[in-house]
């Protein structure tokens, strides 16, 4: 395990973007399997819409088409964007508005505009490529993102935030990414099931923070 981790940090110090790529894509594929796993049992009792894992197969049976799409999501996305955005980010605060590095208004901020920006947007991404991905349309993918984002972004906005503060506090910059991602195993297996709930009786409640119901209330 340590001749692994020095080879890792070897790849990471000669060539980091190819490696945060690399290693993004097998760490979100893995994230995939897990959450197909996961989610298996309450698969099972939904309808036959989610079409991922079929109901009347009382075994696991892997997706693989899903797992190499989510995977080319983390290469693709992840991989790049987020080193860019944490080395840039660093780069930011500590030069430009020349926060002390660790300090508590450099790890503050960093946990803000990360949850402002960078939350969000790989939310919105994930959610239309996944969607576009499986063949859905336009409107099938608009309709799903508007039920699933907000739920999304509130429930991981009570959470990453805490896991951020550890990240920017104690862990060196070319490896924040590479801890994100490990708790993106996690948060595979969250998203997975969400999707899989459909128009449950809870996300309902979300939606009486829409921007269209605040119009026609304001209006």
């Amino acid at each position: 395990m340590l001749k692994l981790w020095r080879w890792y940090k070897n790849c990471l110090t000669k060539h980091p973007v190819k490696t945060q790529v690399i290693s993004s894509g097998f760490i979100w594929g893995l994230g995939d399997l897990a959450a197909q796993a996961v989610t298996r049992g309450t698969t099972a009792t939904k309808n036959n819409k989610y079409t991922f894992l079929p109901e009347d197969d009382k075994d696991l049976h892997i997706n693989w088409k899903r797992v190499v799409t989510t995977s080319l999501f983390g290469a693709a996305f992840v991989g790049p964007i987020g080193h860019f955005w944490y080395e840039g980010l660093d780069r930011f605060l500590q030069y430009k508005i020349q926060y002390p590095p660790k300090s508590m208004r450099f790890v503050a901020m960093k946990v803000a505009l990360d949850g402002i920006i960078f939350g969000p947007v790989d939310l919105l991404v994930f959610f239309a490529y996944m969607g576009f991905a499986s063949g859905k349309s336009l409107t099938q993918v608009t309709e799903e993102a508007k039920r699933d984002f907000l739920p999304a972004l509130i429930v991981e906005g009570g959470i990453w935030p805490m896991i951020q503060v550890v990240n920017f506090r104690f862990v060196p910059v070319r490896y924040q990414l590479l801890y994100v991602n490990l708790f993106c195993l996690l948060d595979s297996c969250f998203l997975s099931w969400l999707e899989q709930q459909q128009d449950a009786a809870w996300k309902q409640w979300f939606k009486t923070f829409s921007f269209d119901r605040y119009k026609r209330r304001g209006g």
